[in-house]
């Protein structure tokens, strides 16, 4: 009686080890769309020239991620945001960005982002996690593994969520970095030189109920 005692609690602090999440109303497994038809959703990149830096925007955000409420570690997903859709504020760049040389919109209309894996979880708030993740990155048909930081807030179904949208939601706040030779994108843009590497931020709010 005493061994299977014992091997409950070993099981039970097993658990609580390695099984990390929110600590919320909410259980089981919960499916998040992060597609906003009102546009608030946004990911962004941000570059340094010699002349000047460039940030490049788009709302249009598409993708559902998966998860169990009390495991953030099954966190699995896609998302992808349209490549025509991102602007920098000059239109004549804008054409440039979208050219064969640079991101290749027409062949490619699509850049994702696939979760493969939690890496790190600190329990900031009750619902509120930071981790590292990894995943695959695909541009121009290319795809490589990146890692980056990710600040996630779960806010159960409330009167004043609703305003946002039904369902219980999921806030990211993610940050990564890429590197442009990666996917075969010459670094010049209207006879300025971009930073090999761009930080990439996304900005996004999913509901369960979409």
């Amino acid at each position: 009686m005493r061994k299977l005692i014992l091997s409950f609690f070993v099981l039970v602090f097993s658990f609580s080890l390695f099984a990390q999440g929110f600590n919320v109303s909410s259980s089981g497994e919960k499916t998040f769309n992060f597609t906003d038809q009102g546009k608030r959703n946004q990911a962004s990149f941000y570059s340094t020239t010699p002349l000047e830096d460039i940030t490049g925007l788009t709302n249009d955000i598409n993708g559902k991620v998966s998860l169990k409420v009390n495991d953030i570690k099954s966190l699995n997903g896609e998302i992808s945001v349209s490549t025509a859709s991102i602007k920098t504020g000059i239109d004549l760049r804008d054409e440039h960005l979208r050219d064969e040389n640079w991101l290749d919109a027409s062949k490619y209309p699509n850049i994702k982002f696939t979760i493969k894996e939690v890496t790190e979880v600190i329990q900031l708030a009750d619902n509120r996690l930071q981790i590292k993740f990894s995943g695959d990155f695909t541009l121009k048909g290319i795809t490589k593994k990146i890692s980056g930081d990710a600040t996630l807030t779960y806010l159960v179904e409330s009167e004043q969520t609703k305003q946002r949208a039904p369902g219980d939601l999921l806030g990211v706040q993610a940050k990564f970095k890429v590197k442009l030779s990666d996917f075969g994108v010459k670094n010049k843009v209207v006879g300025q030189k971009v930073a090999e590497e761009v930080e990439v931020s996304v900005n996004m709010v999913g509901s369960s109920a979409s």
